[in-house]
């Protein structure tokens, strides 16, 4: 990280993007396994006022997004690896109104003590296709509370090298000069914001949110010189709202405007000459309890309430205006849960008001009467998480089209919905409301798993539960259902009956069994009030080991559970034998446990191999165990009863074990490690002895430790990464890439005459038979 000079702050070309110290590459292709909609928080999205058809989505830990001409999205952070990891959190985004290339991001996912990076402020000008970032020194806050507020970076309309940005944590006003390179505080800027959603929380509440959006009045001067009108809002219920007359010379208050709630987005209309700001009560991801809508007029320099909830039990967020026809604007209300989100529009500058629903209390008809007919044709699982919101929830952002009124979309928290049709609803005319956020592959993946019969791969995942993956190109047609459950925490298959499959999630019954691959699931008969945890399959499917409530617990066929008596309480890492009904494997921190009773009792066999992250095992051969810890890579062929350290790597967060290459070659391995000093994403063909890096300078699939992995049975090469913010990737070698010569397990390795590979796989020793023939084993 970069020293801060006292000037300001000195921009630096993007790192992360180097030469690999590692000498062999084998390039991969990635894809990401479809879904069809985002599965996480969309909460900023700016189109561009220059150039039609050009348009951003920021996400609070996905990152950054551009729109493509077919209403799908394009992925611009996918570079992220683990030395970038922060920037996958975008805490706010900003259009040059001038120059449709230029696009800048506030870069960070955390201002607590889980990100130990400071923010940084990200320029492109080509479209968000590379990147130049200047460092701060302090923390941004993408993945914060208030997120979705805004926004609070902004490019000055009438002089695009001229950016503000309002920051967190009490840091105040940062001004550039010269389009992101340097940056210096605001010293004239006093206000930073009081509001802690709350106090003393060591999570995503305990900070102050700080600055909440920045805006300009593009009348105020001509272009070319920097816009004498500026307005700033702050989370603060007393002043709330702040303006500068003198392109930020001096600052002020805005008087007479409204106290004891939060400004939440503003944007400015030149035409009415008015600045409309959505207030709430509170910064809280998940909800408000009361807000209003206020405009306030420059030239006579009065503020007029134009709405109110009138005590519905929510605020107001996400606000936009209609350039081609004045007046009209439109609001979110601010994460309301019941009976539905909602929008208010009105083409008369907040004078009347219609609703995107209204609510009938006659009881004749139903309750909810829609404007829209909902489309949710991409993503057709949506109704099982969503239920009978069809407007959605955590709405946080909501975007008109400049160059199209018919074209809206707003964020919520599990897609991007919008519409090509909005002006039917000012005919009284039904409009479709689809989800439309294609290609924004944005979940936290929890848990995978690859079965060698039915689906290719089986997923859990934060918040929207997980799916059955019957094509990894083609989204799921549903979500898992009888239990849906929000977060689900893991899923596994047992191994020579993979038709069975467990997954646990946060939710009633907390354990769910499939005995079709995971088409259809029943809650396991013991499960109790248990939820969450890891849950394992014997090879056989009928014994499930459960890690829950900081211990290990037993149960054969679905009868009650029984806890683990010999082995501490604490947070496990678990694993089973593929082949072998009996044999289970637990971690906790250094410790490594085996049981040969299918989970009943365990034994100790080693604290010695360093911190343990994750157990792979290898499913064509019993007691073939992998373990990656802090110091590398450890390998066991007697079932974990002794270790070797294999390979080169320093440092390894996951290693599992896929289909070999040929029939009778070694397993191909896959690990996220640390080789010759570089993290990245490796597979080895020889028993571990050597590695090829697969990830690469496109793909980095952000930090390695929040990742989750899952080998192929069934073809050679493939991997699956789930990612903390990116979705699923899976990746397969291309054909024209080389393969590092290694002889087969039991394959020749020497002998007169013999040209092939003369190194045999790790473990095994090349024998000589006899002048003609050598071979591993």
């Amino acid at each position: 990280m970069k020293k801060v000079a006292a000037v300001g702050i000195a921009l630096a070309a993007l790192s992360g993007i180097h030469a690999s110290p590692v000498n062999y590459t084998q390039q991969y292709t990635w894809k990401n396994v479809r879904t069809g909609a985002s599965g996480g928080f969309v909460d900023g999205i700016v189109f561009s006022t220059k150039q039609k058809g050009v348009a951003y989505a920021r996400t609070d830990i996905g990152g950054l997004y551009r729109l493509n001409a077919d209403d799908s999205w394009t992925p611009l952070q996918d570079y992220v690896n683990a030395t970038l990891w922060n920037e996958h959190g975008v805490d706010a985004l900003a259009l040059d109104p001038n120059d449709a290339a230029r696009v800048y991001i506030a870069a960070g996912l955390y201002t607590n003590s889980w990100d130990p990076y400071n923010g940084k402020i990200l320029s492109s000008t080509d479209y968000g296709k590379t990147w130049s970032r200047a460092y701060f020194p302090f923390k941004f806050g993408g993945n914060m509370a208030g997120r979705q507020m805004g926004e609070r970076l902004a490019v000055d309309p009438n002089k695009g090298s001229i950016l503000y940005f309002g920051a967190r944590s009490g840091n105040g006003l940062w001004k550039s000069s010269d389009y992101g390179k340097t940056w210096a505080k605001v010293t004239s800027y006093t206000a930073v914001g009081t509001h802690i959603v709350q106090p003393g929380d060591t999570g995503q509440n305990g900070d102050i949110i700080g600055l909440t959006f920045v805006t300009f009045d593009s009348t105020s001067s001509t272009l070319g010189t920097a816009s004498k009108r500026i307005f700033v809002g702050t989370a603060d219920s007393t002043n709330t709202v702040y303006m500068s007359e003198d392109s930020g010379a001096t600052w002020s208050a805005i008087p007479g405007q409204p106290t004891g709630f939060l400004s939440h987005t503003g944007k400015y209309s030149p035409t009415e000459k008015a600045l409309y700001v959505s207030y709430v009560d509170t910064a809280n991801t998940y909800g408000g309890s009361d807000g209003y809508v206020y405009k306030y007029y420059v030239q006579t320099k009065t503020w007029v309430k134009i709405l109110d909830d009138n005590g519905t039990g929510f605020g107001f967020g996400g606000l936009s205006l209609d350039p081609q026809k004045n007046g009209t604007v439109m609001v979110a209300t601010y994460h309301q849960w019941w009976p539905d989100g909602d929008i208010y529009r009105s083409t008369d500058g907040g004078a009347t008001w219609t609703t995107i629903w209204d609510f009938d209390w006659s009881g004749v008809q139903p309750p909810v009467q829609r404007r829209y007919d909902w489309d949710v044709s991409q993503a057709t699982w949506l109704p099982e998480i969503t239920g009978d919101k069809t407007t959605g929830w955590m709405m946080g952002s909501l975007a008109i089209d400049p160059f199209d009124s018919d074209h809206f979309l707003y964020g919520t928290g599990a897609s991007i919905f919008g519409s090509r049709k909005l002006t039917n609803w000012d005919k009284n005319l039904k409009f479709n409301l689809s989800s439309m956020s294609y290609g924004m592959e944005e979940t936290a993946v929890l848990g995978l798993t690859s079965p060698p019969l039915g689906p290719p791969l089986l997923s859990v995942v934060g918040d929207v539960g997980g799916w059955r993956h019957d094509n990894l190109d083609v989204a799921p047609a549903k979500a898992y259902l009888g239990p849906s459950w929000g977060t689900t925490r893991s899923i596994d298959h047992a191994g020579s009956r993979p038709n069975i499959v467990v997954r646990s999630g946060d939710g009633d019954g907390g354990l769910a069994l499939s005995n079709d691959t995971g088409a259809t699931w029943h809650i396991h008969a013991s499960a109790g009030s248990w939820t969450g945890g890891r849950a394992q399959l014997s090879a056989n499917g009928d014994f499930v080991v459960w890690a829950v409530n900081n211990a290990i617990y037993v149960s054969a066929n679905e009868y009650p559970f029984q806890q683990v008596p010999n082995i501490p309480s604490g947070s496990y890492y678990t694993a089973n034998d593929r082949q072998h009904n009996g044999l289970f494997y637990a971690a906790e921190t250094s410790n490594f446990y085996i049981s040969t009773d299918a989970g009943t009792s365990y034994n100790k066999t080693t604290s010695s191999i360093g911190w343990i992250r994750e157990i792979g095992v290898n499913p064509y051969r019993i007691g073939d165990v992998w373990v990656a810890t802090d110091t590398g890579i450890w390998h066991s062929i007697d079932s974990g009863k002794t270790f070797g350290k294999v390979g080169p790597a320093t440092d390894a967060y996951h290693v599992q074990l896929g289909k070999a290459a040929t029939s009778n070659g070694y397993p191909a391995i896959f690990a996220a490690a640390t080789i010759q000093g570089w993290a990245g994403h490796y597979r080895s063909d020889d028993g571990g002895y050597t590695w090829t890096l697969i990830s690469d300078d496109q793909n980095g699939f952000g930090t390695p430790g929040n990742d989750v992995y899952a080998a192929d049975p069934r073809l050679y090469g493939r991997i699956y990464i789930g990612t903390n913010g990116r979705g699923i990737f899976y990746g397969d070698a291309k054909a024209s890439s080389p393969v590092p010569a290694a002889s087969d397990v039991y394959g020749q390795c020497g002998g007169q005459g013999y040209s092939g590979p003369k190194t045999c796989p790790h473990g095994y020793t090349c024998k000589v038979s006899n002048a003609y023939y050598s071979q591993c084993l």
